[in-house]
């Protein structure tokens, strides 16, 4: 398994990528949907995981009907989850890994994620990762979330790279298509979403975890 060509930047997604936050947002989504008697269907959390609240609640009504009790959905699925995050959210194996590799051949990066900055200060900060990224787009950086491709366009044009010479990391579906339609060498990582073969068809690659990026990465400069 080998890239396309050798990368000139890496953008990254971060719920699910670069933090074990996924699975805490899937368990206390389906905890409010049991406590409400929504009967919410995993599957409906895996299409719509790395999304903003626009977009998860946009689907939601669209397949359980405009008399969804949102508002209480939202507080429930808050709460839960505020009880999960309360002793802070890990980061995933190979993140530092990634990082150091990065450095090493001196090649920028960016994070682009539907959280917005407040969010990747609070989970990111304490792991001392923030400093380690050249620009970081939120959700307040952009109009048209992820499935769109702003969001990773954005992030290539701070970088100042074309997007075609960037290598996005994603663990969503909705990120995966974000990144493909940005013209990006995409990579999934899957996490709480099992890759489909729509993904293996958007992606250049699938792979388990960062450290096996980074084991891609590195074999690239001595390719040929």
């Amino acid at each position: 398994m080998t890239l396309p060509h050798v990368p000139k930047a890496v953008i990254f997604d971060m719920d699910g990528l670069l933090i074990d936050s996924e699975t805490l947002y899937r368990d206390s989504f389906l905890a409010a949907s049991q406590e409400g008697g929504h009967n919410l269907p995993v599957e409906l959390y895996q299409r719509v995981c790395g999304s903003p609240w626009d977009v998860i609640s946009g689907t939601i009504i669209a397949e359980n009907g405009a008399d969804f009790p949102m508002d209480a959905f939202r507080d429930a699925w808050l709460r839960h989850l505020a009880i999960s995050m309360a002793g802070g959210v890990q980061i995933k194996t190979g993140v530092v890994e990634m990082l150091d590799l990065l450095d090493d051949l001196k090649l920028p990066r960016a994070i682009a994620t539907s959280s917005r900055h407040e969010s990747v200060d609070r989970h990111l900060g304490p792991h001392n990762l923030l400093g380690r990224f050249d620009h970081i787009v939120a959700r307040e950086d952009y109009t048209e979330p992820k499935p769109s491709p702003m969001p990773y366009l954005t992030a290539a044009n701070r970088l100042r790279v074309d997007p075609a010479d960037c290598m996005a990391l994603e663990d969503s579906y909705h990120g995966v298509q974000s990144a493909s339609s940005a013209g990006m060498m995409t990579v999934m990582v899957p996490d709480v979403a099992p890759a489909t073969e729509r993904m293996r068809e958007k992606c250049v690659a699938i792979c388990p975890s960062l450290s096996d990026v980074a084991a891609l990465l590195r074999a690239e400069p001595t390719r040929g």
